[in-house]
Formats: structure tokens, sequence, C-alpha cells
């Protein structure tokens, strides 16, 4: 059983910089951060409950049912209003059932679910802080309070380092397999949905840099949290390795009987100049390719959903969504649910959206993994929360990378239809990894 008790916190305290000062080296931690909705943050150390691995049949759903069986025996201390207060849970999942086999995701299991020793939110003026602490067999609750308590007086809050914009030595970048390698699987996928029988693949590549240093992904993730105030900003760290990543796309969020999700799919880049951006803008709400990519992506989601909800309503054209160097082309969809169904089941419902996986799947599935020669780990997988009330919220892990010590695996990917040109698919996969690469390089 887990005991846990809430206290409240200054409403200007800095979660992010509270994880990444007061965590153990040993520890676990996880951090969530969308600036630009009235300042919501969330933040988690060490592991009082996990749930890992890759169960066989439905991992999402055999996840859900851990976390809920662990949070409804918890014993809970003072009231928590907020969103994600109280026991909340975690972490994330690969893309593939059996995804992080390769060495450097050794850390990250394809279901990893974490219910913090110590959890911090904040949204708005208000702040909280939750102590969860493992009760056995006759133990004392009163007992454990004081050392949960001890545990959150230990937090501290120092600024997040900044990147050193001076290193010793340049970075190395270095695309792991040959750009031309990419665009000739990009011109197979479209030979293939051309002949029939697929509409979209979803082709990813990935870049390592190599740092003269470290990274520190407190030093990272100050520098999206800035970037990228309107995406959802995540770590989540082990001892040995951090993914990290400013997402656009929300995955889904469940409040009651309430869904929320985005389709987000087309993309053109951005421009300093006001006029040429609102070219490149409406010259994506016009493209016939962008446009029947993103139909692809919206009608997917739908009939996701339709067996879960009473209804299901899409907005009826798309809108740019603009972050800091790329504008996409988004949908907004809306659910009531049938029936009461966990945040993370509905993400396993979700998930892979056509946005980053391919349509029909049971086809696209195949040629992705065949055409794209990579393992990809969390790299297009949910990553989010899901709270005592089985409420949360999950992104698409996007515009990301994986720390591990001197390197940084960074991913990104587009949607490739039947007039998709390689060339162009390559330079957009360009822009979707600048994002990151300056973030980490300090340039």
């Amino acid at each position: 059983m887990i005991a846990s008790v809430t206290v409240p916190l200054d409403g200007d305290f800095d979660v992010a910089a509270a994880v990444f000062a007061s965590r153990r080296a040993e520890e676990r931690y996880f951090v969530w951060e969308q600036p630009d909705r009235d300042g919501f943050a969330l933040g988690g150390i060490g592991s009082a409950w996990t749930v890992e691995g890759a169960p066989s049949g439905d991992r999402f759903r055999a996840a859900a049912a851990q976390c809920i069986d662990v949070t409804h025996a918890a014993v809970a201390g003072n009231d928590h209003a907020l969103p994600a207060s109280g026991p909340v849970w975690v972490g994330g999942f690969a893309f593939a059932p059996d995804g992080g086999a390769a060495p450097e995701w050794d850390s990250l299991p394809a279901t990893l679910m974490t219910l913090p020793e110590v959890s911090m939110v904040r949204h708005g003026d208000r702040a909280e802080a939750t102590a969860n602490v493992v009760c056995t067999p006759g133990s004392d609750r009163d007992d454990l309070v004081p050392h949960a308590i001890a545990r959150l007086e230990s937090m501290r809050a120092d600024p997040l380092p900044m990147l050193d914009p001076d290193p010793v030595s340049g970075y190395e970048i270095e695309s792991v397999l040959p750009p031309e390698r990419y665009e000739e699987a990009v011109a197979r996928a479209a030979a293939r949905i051309r002949a029939g029988g697929l509409e979209k693949v979803v082709l990813a590549r990935e870049v390592q840099v190599t740092a003269p240093v470290p990274f520190h992904a407190g030093s990272v993730f100050a520098g999206l949290r800035a970037g990228y105030p309107s995406c959802f900003c995540f770590c989540v760290g082990t001892p040995t390795a951090a993914f990290i990543g400013a997402s656009p796309e929300l995955l889904v969020r469940r409040e009651g009987a309430r869904l929320s999700t985005v389709a987000l799919a087309g993309s053109t880049r951005r421009s300093a100049d006001p006029a040429v951006d609102d070219h490149l803008g409406e010259r994506l709400l016009h493209s016939t390719k962008d446009l029947a990519e993103h139909r692809i992506v919206v009608e997917t989601i739908e009939r996701a959903l339709e067996p879960l909800s009473v209804w299901v309503a899409a907005a009826e054209e798309p809108v740019l969504v603009r972050v800091a160097n790329i504008q996409h082309l988004g949908t907004p969809v809306r659910a009531q649910l049938a029936e009461p169904r966990s945040a993370i089941e509905l993400a396993g419902a979700l998930h892979p959206t056509s946005a980053v996986g391919g349509e029909p799947w049971p086809g696209a599935e195949p040629t992705m993994r065949e055409l794209e020669e990579l393992d990809r780990g969390w790299y297009a997988g949910p990553v989010g929360w899901m709270d005592a009330t089985e409420d949360g919220e999950f992104c698409v892990a996007l515009r990301c990378a994986l720390l591990e010590g001197r390197t940084a695996h960074c991913y990104a990917g587009v949607g490739v239809v039947a007039d998709s040109d390689p060339e162009a698919e390559l330079a957009e996969t360009e822009v979707k990894l600048s994002a990151l690469l300056p973030v980490l390089t300090g340039s």
C-alpha cells in the first residue's frame, strides 16, 4: 500500500528547477511543462512504485490496471484540488511494444510508469508537493509521514544551469545513415503507396550529436522551455540517460468524461520576415499534398475514438499551429466518452496515430520497420502522466533526443504519401531537427 501526504508550495515555485537540483544520482526523475498553459508544470523524483516492462497483449491496458490498483489502495493525506496533485503516475511508452532494444535505450523499458517518491505540480498561482511512501505489513503510517515530510523539506530549486556558450571544442553532428539512404527509403515508400494498399507511411531518421563534455539535461530543458513555451516540454530521466524534448503534439487529454486531442500533420518552415512567414503558412493551408496527409490523420483519430465515445467532433478545417522554427496543420478533435476509461488506456487507443505511423497500420508497420533501419525507442511514443482520478495527458514524443553522456540521439520523421519528393522530405526532417540542435550545441 502507498501512503501519500500533500502540502502547499509557493505559487512561483520552479518545479523543473527543483527536480534537476534535488534528484539523487541513482534516482529516476520526470519533468513536464507547458509554460503557455497558465504555467502548468509537473515534476517527479524517485520511485515509490514502478510499473514497467512490455507484457504480452495490450500493454497500455495492463499498465493502467496496475497503476489504478496501486492508487486506489493509497492512503492520502490532505486535499489536493490541482490537476496532477496527490499520487500521480509519470512516464511513457516506447513507440513499438518491443521498442528500445538498442543499447542506448537500456534504462527506458518499453513500458515505464512511475509513482514518484516526491511529485510537485504548479498551475497558475498555486503549487503543491506530494510525498509517497510504501507501507509494508505492520508499518505505522504515523511513522512514515515524518520521513515523507523530511524528503519534501529537502527539495531545493536552484536555477537551471545555462548552456556553455563557448565549449572547449566543437560539436560533431552526424546522420546515422547517409542522407541519400533516407531519400532512397522515401522513394521506395512512395512507390509502394502508388502501387496501392497503402495511403501513408511515416519514416524517421536519427542524427547523433557528440559533445566535448557530457550533456546536462537541466540545461537542455531550460533551453527548450524558453524557446518552445507552447509545446509539451518533457524530460524522462534515469541514472544513465535522459529522454528530452518539446513536442507540439497532444496525443490525448482526459478530464472526466471529456477527451481532447489534436491531429497534427503537414509542415513547413518559419521565416523571420512576417510577410514570408504568412505566405508559407497560406501555402501550407492550400497544399494538396499536405492537406491529403492531414486528412488521413484526422480520419484515423475519428475512427479510433468512435467506438469509445458518445460523440466525436473534429474542426471542419485545419488551422496553423506555429512554434519557433516550424508551422503545422492542426485540427482539434474532442469527444465525450461513453464509459470511463483512464488516460493511459486512451493513449493506447490512439497510439500510433497515422501522424507518426501510417495508414493502414497493418501494412504501414512492416514497411516502416524495413525502410527506417532504426530502433525508434521512445521516439514518437506516448509520454505523460495520469493522476488518482485517472485524468491525465500524454503527448507524442517529438522534437526529442536521448541524452547519454556526451552523445545525443536526435530523431525526426515525415509522412510519405504517393507524391512525396525525397529531397523535400529530407529537407523537412532537417527543419524538425533544427528545433533541438541549437539547444544541444548552444549555437
